[in-house]
């Protein structure tokens, strides 16, 4: 009987003592910290030129979109309540439209979210008809042919003005300023140079300036001297080159050397520091347009930012920046990485960023684009008047460099302020028109 009470009593004391364990579970669970989401990794592709001739403008544009990519994820934004990563992945297309096809693929294969780029017209055209079939958003800050937003993708974009606003932008300069009545154009053929040297051919036309020449070269040539000594024997005022700095720059040391003595002047292409590189002395006083804003107009933040990361800001950069940023806002519109949901978007966002207020019409096109002249001097391309709607105000550098993106202040005398403004509102009355669909067939 004792060994049986003492029996119970260890069974019992044992049952209380896992009673005690079974009410320590509860506890246990509710320690647990509910686990946090998932985070995704967003891939933005950068393409353009990064080996070859005009390297030092892709790789400009390239740096301008991994700065945004770092910003945004300093930001540690969240998307869709999921915490977010940017990643670039940067493809190189030798400025070769073949190339920039093969390049287009690999990025759609790869399933980027979007791409900023290309910088070429010829390059960005088609490229963009692959981007466009996989919904994948493309938006370039250099490419300026009309027909880049003429065809009615609803994923194409540029943050930069078009060549029916700069080539009558450089023409009112040539008519107007430089008091041309005869002048000579060339072209290297590509779906930029040809278009844009057709566009300053028209305005000139219209405002009864004479063209005594016409002549095409291509983007790869080195010699120009056989259509230098064409353009020599009409003996014009000024000589406009559709192209990059790579062509244009010996071209421009050539014609010197043939003893032309006629003022240069050049698009955007060919509107950089690198032209007093490679033609010397012979590019002192040449004058050039720009399809937006100058580097010395950009936000003080972005060019403390670029500068202290990547150095002087070559050309196009804060647009290739702010291409970047407009992906970035529309995701957060959208609260989707999604390019199907956040690719819409990008119609609707507007916000101030490194070349002032960026938004876009119905076409992709950037709304309200400004045009800037420039003259080299000492060896840079400085800029002495911005085109907006038709109207040019001289370039106050003061301004600009008190961190303004606004820095056309005075007017850039009476011819800018009325007979500049002719030609260049004329495309706006035929924008249909101004669209070089038969000259693309050829290219």
């Amino acid at each position: 009987m004792k060994r049986s009470h003492q029996l119970g009593l260890a069974v019992a004391i044992a049952l209380g003592v896992a009673a005690c364990g079974q009410k320590e579970e509860p506890k246990k669970a509710e320690s647990t910290a509910p686990a946090a989401p998932a985070g995704v990794t967003v891939t933005i592709a950068h393409a353009g030129p990064l080996t070859g001739s005009i390297a030092h403008l892709g790789k400009d544009d390239e740096n301008g979109v991994a700065l945004a990519v770092d910003q945004a994820n300093q930001q540690k934004l969240t998307i869709d309540g999921k915490p977010v990563t940017f990643k670039m992945q940067s493809e190189d297309d030798q400025a070769d439209p073949k190339v920039g096809t093969t390049v287009a693929q690999k990025l759609v294969d790869a399933k980027v979210a979007a791409v900023v780029g290309h910088l070429n017209s010829g390059v960005s055209i088609p490229a963009s008809e692959i981007y466009a079939k996989a919904g994948i958003p493309m938006i370039s800050g250099s490419a300026t042919n009309p027909v880049l937003t003429e065809r009615g993708l609803k994923t194409v974009f540029r943050t930069v003005g078009r060549d029916d606003q700069q080539g009558p932008a450089i023409a009112a300069y040539i008519h107007n300023e430089l008091k041309a009545k005869k002048v000579a154009i060339a072209d290297d053929k590509t779906a930029y140079g040809e278009g844009l040297a057709n566009e300053v051919e028209k305005t000139l036309k219209g405002d009864k300036v004479s063209i005594v020449g016409r002549e095409r070269t291509t983007d790869k040539e080195t010699d120009f001297k056989a259509i230098l000594t064409k353009i020599k024997a009409k003996n014009p005022d000024v000589i406009f080159y559709g192209g990059m700095d790579a062509t244009g720059g010996p071209l421009l040391k050539q014609a010197r050397e043939l003893g032309i003595k006629a003022t240069f002047a050049f698009g955007d292409g060919a509107c950089t520091d690198e032209m007093g590189k490679l033609a010397g002395k012979a590019a002192e006083g040449m004058v050039c347009s720009q399809a937006g804003l100058p580097r010395e107009a950009a936000s003080k933040d972005f060019v403390d930012a670029f500068t202290k990361k990547y150095g002087e800001i070559k050309q196009y950069a804060p647009y290739f920046y702010d291409g970047t940023r407009a992906i970035i806002e529309a995701m957060k519109k959208a609260n989707s990485t999604d390019p199907a949901k956040f690719a819409p978007e990008i119609f609707n966002v507007s916000f101030q960023g490194a070349t002032g207020t960026v938004a876009f019409d119905q076409k992709g096109d950037r709304k309200d684009a400004e045009m800037t002249i420039f003259k080299l001097q000492d060896g840079k391309v400085v800029p002495i008047s911005i085109v907006k709607n038709g109207k040019a105000t001289a370039f106050d550098a003061k301004a600009a460099a008190a961190g303004g993106t606004a820095p056309a202040a005075a007017p850039a005398g009476d011819a800018a302020k009325s007979d500049a403004a002719k030609p260049a509102e004329a495309p706006k009355a035929d924008a249909k028109k101004a669209e070089p669909k038969k000259d693309e067939k050829k290219k």
